[in-house]
């Protein structure tokens, strides 16, 4: 079950515009228009991993003066955000390229209706610093962590298609993410597939040791996709949202030192890996255009070939990219 998180102490419109939020908003403004035309009662349920969402606006102080109230639930990964999706427990929610396609394959009733690129780097195989396990040849015969059909699941075929294997040469161990974690660390796995905040931890505290990461297996996209009623029920305010999360990112990008240590406080780890994990991602809104279906068709193709999801999907019938008119022109 997923947690209701505790927001952070609110950051003041002048503090905000100090740390320089002022520039990121410009372009998405005028919110008073945005406020006016939703409507009064408005609630959202909002599903986020590890306050990544959450946390980001309410550093950048876009959580002031909602128009509508949200209703937070926090999530260890995307698999179980995506199933109170499916099950109507959360309205939207924000999740990597491939777990979103497995579960809208799946035929979870949402459409995907905004999008953010990061660095790809930021998913990563990861093995305890004393391994033998040197490359993917090397994961051969061996058992790998990862979260079914979430972006590590993914890497793990990715990197075993580029590297001449196939999948039965290694065995997927399917773990929540503290789980790999300390299966890893027991030696009950020889390594772990995982993402963001995960990698930093590993890398910085434990002493674990990248095998292969992202870069040039994956599109390092991510999305927040909504059900199809609140889509229908609720587009003015899921419009809102995706104005003020593309505000929000782009202050954090101009102010990461800022924004590390107040997420560090929200999820309750050191501000050094914080920065670690943004310096990596470097997360940022883009619009749901041509280049966006063409990655979304290759991470779709890629579940089909492996046989993860049974029929090809179409994606670009999973987009909604009239909430591209919320980005920044």
């Amino acid at each position: 079950m997923p947690t209701v998180s505790r927001l952070l102490p609110p950051i003041s419109r002048r503090h905000a515009f100090g740390l320089g939020l002022g520039a990121a908003v410009a372009g998405l403004l005028p919110l008073r228009q945005a406020q006016a035309a939703v409507p009064a009662g408005t609630v959202l349920k909002v599903g986020d991993q590890k306050g990544g969402v959450q946390s980001v606006l309410e550093a950048a102080g876009l959580l002031a003066g909602l128009p509508y109230r949200i209703e937070w639930s926090q999530f260890p990964a995307a698999a179980p955000l995506l199933e109170a999706l499916n099950a109507g427990a959360i309205e939207v929610g924000y999740a990597g390229d491939a777990p979103t396609t497995f579960a809208l394959a799946a035929g979870t009733s949402a459409k995907i209706i905004g999008a953010v690129r990061s660095n790809p780097q930021s998913t990563t195989i990861l093995v305890p610093g004393s391994s033998p396990i040197r490359s993917v040849a090397d994961l051969k015969g061996k058992t790998i962590g990862t979260g079914r059909g979430s972006i590590g699941h993914y890497l793990v075929l990715a990197a075993l298609k580029a590297n001449g294997l196939k999948p039965g040469d290694v065995k997927i161990a399917f773990l929540l993410p503290s789980d790999a974690k300390s299966a890893l660390a027991a030696g009950s796995i020889d390594a772990w597939s995982t993402w963001g905040i995960y990698v930093s931890q590993a890398l910085l505290v434990d002493g674990a040791r990248a095998v292969v990461t992202g870069t040039g297996l994956m599109s390092g996209l991510s999305y927040q996709s909504a059900t199809l009623e609140a889509i229908s029920t609720k587009r003015e305010a899921l419009t809102d949202l995706i104005r003020r999360t593309a505000a929000a990112r782009l202050w954090a990008l101009e102010n990461s030192d800022a924004y590390a240590g107040i997420w560090a406080k929200a999820v309750g780890v050191d501000p050094a890996i914080a920065r670690h994990t943004f310096g990596v991602e470097r997360a940022r809104p883009v619009a749901i255009d041509a280049s966006v279906i063409a990655d979304q068709q290759a991470t779709s193709d890629v579940w089909r070939e492996f046989g993860i999801i049974q029929n090809r999907l179409d994606a670009a019938a999973i987009f909604d990219p009239g909430f591209n008119s919320a980005l920044p022109a």
